[in-house]
């Protein structure tokens, strides 16, 4: 199992959000490029970027940044929020991002899914952010009438390889992962499943790593000290 340290970025800023509610944000640097920087020489093997402004805007306030990351960078870097048409996704991918991420148009706009996937394969992933078994849009600010499972199995009918699965109630609150809507999502789909949301010690590691998820999404459990991002990347191997 792949380990992703995390990066959310909110005005250019480093942060932690709390079930991904923007005024329960934290600071954690105002250099997001060290930061990044620094999870690289931890070890890390693909960094997970968001742009939660983006998310919430429709746009890229933060693409300057981001490829200033990527440049900074050796290792592939995947990005979300606010990825909305293919002249976004053209433009992440040919700055050297190394996989983009779908999450409101996915759900608003399947075709537009399914031809970017025509287009790039595996360079698209979707993100289904999940509330209550229901998908979640715009940031998680709205919360659909879709359940996550069906959306999966959408996203897979049109040939969509990677699913990172968020379950926005465990997401910043060191509780640890939705090993249950992990599970389903698993036995639902045949596509890589990339877990996010509450990793919180080792042991949760431990457990994402059985269930057979392609990745582990990390974040603020890095930035608080709970993880050691060098150790996990250890106990993902096991």
């Amino acid at each position: 199992m792949k380990i992703y340290p995390a990066i959310d970025i909110i005005g250019r800023e480093c942060v932690r959000l709390v079930k991904g509610d923007y005024s329960q944000k934290t600071t954690y640097s105002q250099n997001p490029v060290e930061v990044a920087k620094k999870w690289e020489e931890a070890g890390g093997e693909f960094l997970h970027i968001v742009d939660l402004d983006g998310a919430k805007s429709g746009d890229m306030p933060n693409f300057e940044l981001i490829r200033t990351i990527v440049s900074e960078l050796n290792i592939p870097v995947e990005v979300g929020g606010g990825i909305r048409s293919m002249e976004c996704v053209d433009k992440y991918l040919n700055a050297g991002i190394a996989r983009v991420i779908l999450g409101t148009s996915a759900l608003k706009n399947p075709d537009f899914v399914k031809l970017a996937v025509e287009k790039y394969e595996d360079k698209i992933a979707v993100g289904i952010d999940a509330k209550n078994g229901m998908v979640a849009i715009s940031g998680w600010e709205d919360v659909s009438n879709t359940p996550a499972v069906e959306f999966a199995k959408l996203m897979e009918s049109i040939g969509v390889r990677y699913i990172i699965y968020t379950d926005i109630a465990t997401d910043g609150m060191l509780n640890g992962p939705n090993i249950e809507a992990m599970a389903e999502m698993l036995e639902n789909v045949n596509v890589n499943i990339i877990a996010s949301g509450g990793v919180t010690t080792l042991n949760d590691v431990k457990k994402l790593a059985a269930l057979g998820v392609e990745g582990a999404i990390i974040g603020k459990a890095l930035y608080t000290g709970n993880i050691d991002l060098k150790e996990a990347i250890l106990k993902g191997r096991c």
